[in-house]
């Protein structure tokens, strides 16, 4: 169990960066750690690890106390890997020597096949003796993934870790990496701003806003019951409309949280939207409206001309 109780952190005096965040999290469970940029998602990760002195509150994992560098000449918690943007690999070695940097030399044959393991888990097993500083910024994220768990960390603390990676290969990464985490027990916190993250791989989500925790739960109930429109936006596109405009919904509030898959056309609907643009997404067409001067997207099977006017009407509201 990961429990983090009360945790207050400033870089700078007066300056809060995290204020009052506390949740617990069950060994081998799966977080996505979402948020808008600057809200402290990465720093939350850093002090999981270690790697600062909290102001207030404590962390622990298990029994044992996360303590930062005023208590330990080598910061970072012993049994758990932080995966910093950076990804922090030795440039003038090869790929498969920067996996195995932590894997023991007493073992040389374990070794090589662990090494392997993992090369062949991130699709980079024709770079093995490539220096890592021929490679790109996707190829170098994917050997960093690798090299952190390579000695199989019992918490693992990814921030933003499929950032650089293309999405030809992304997808399976994703796949791959997070089954190998499940079969293994091990708990890991992914900051992220990919709705795939945070959607179709964690158990459980955690929203951040200016410091503080604003909702956690499961990703499927924070999508279908966000608490607010900045939960919802987290997710994609999200319109907040005047529930009086939709007269057969039986709701108690001013405004209701409707994402652009729920609204269709209807020509027999009152609510009327004037077409702004149009982009195609593949298998369906995301159209950008005005309504009174407030902005409205919906999604729609057939694209529609600039300046024409459509009804719309709300469905699969949860």
């Amino acid at each position: 169990m990961l429990k983090v109780q009360n945790v207050s952190f400033s870089y700078l005096k007066n300056t809060p960066i995290l204020k009052h965040v506390s949740f617990e999290i069950p060994k081998g469970t799966h977080v996505s750690l979402i948020g808008e940029s600057g809200c402290g998602k990465s720093t939350l990760l850093k002090l999981i690890y270690g790697l600062h002195d909290l102001n207030a509150g404590e962390i622990f994992w298990k029994d044992s106390q996360v303590l930062g560098p005023a208590y330990n000449l080598v910061p970072g918690h012993d049994r758990m890997k932080y995966l910093a943007q950076d990804f922090g690999l030795m440039p003038y070695i090869t790929v498969a020597e920067n996996i195995g940097s932590y894997l023991s030399n007493f073992f040389p044959e374990e070794k090589t096949a662990r090494t392997a393991e993992l090369l062949a888990m991130v699709e980079m097993s024709a770079f093995a003796n490539v220096k890592a500083k021929l490679l790109s910024g996707g190829q170098l994220q994917r050997v960093a993934l690798a090299k952190a768990i390579a000695r199989e960390p019992e918490v693992l603390l990814l921030d933003e870790p499929f950032s650089q990676i293309d999405n030809f290969r992304k997808n399976t990464l994703r796949r791959n990496l997070f089954a190998y985490l499940k079969k293994k027990n091990i708990t890991c916190i992914v900051a992220t701003h990919d709705r795939t993250d945070a959607l179709s791989f964690a158990n459980m989500t955690l929203v951040l806003k200016q410091g503080q925790l604003v909702a956690q739960g499961t990703p499927k109930d924070l999508y279908k019951h966000p608490t607010n429109k900045y939960v919802a936006s987290l997710f994609g596109e999200v319109n907040e409309l005047p529930a009086s405009a939709f007269p057969n919904m039986e709701t108690t509030q001013e405004t209701i949280l409707v994402y652009p898959h729920q609204l269709k056309v209807d020509e027999t609907s009152d609510f009327k939207v004037t077409v702004q643009q149009s982009y195609f997404k593949g298998s369906h067409y995301l159209i950008s409206a005005k309504h009174k001067g407030t902005e409205v997207f919906f999604e729609s099977l057939v694209d529609f001309e600039i300046g024409v006017m459509v009804g719309l009407k709300v469905f699969q509201i949860n």
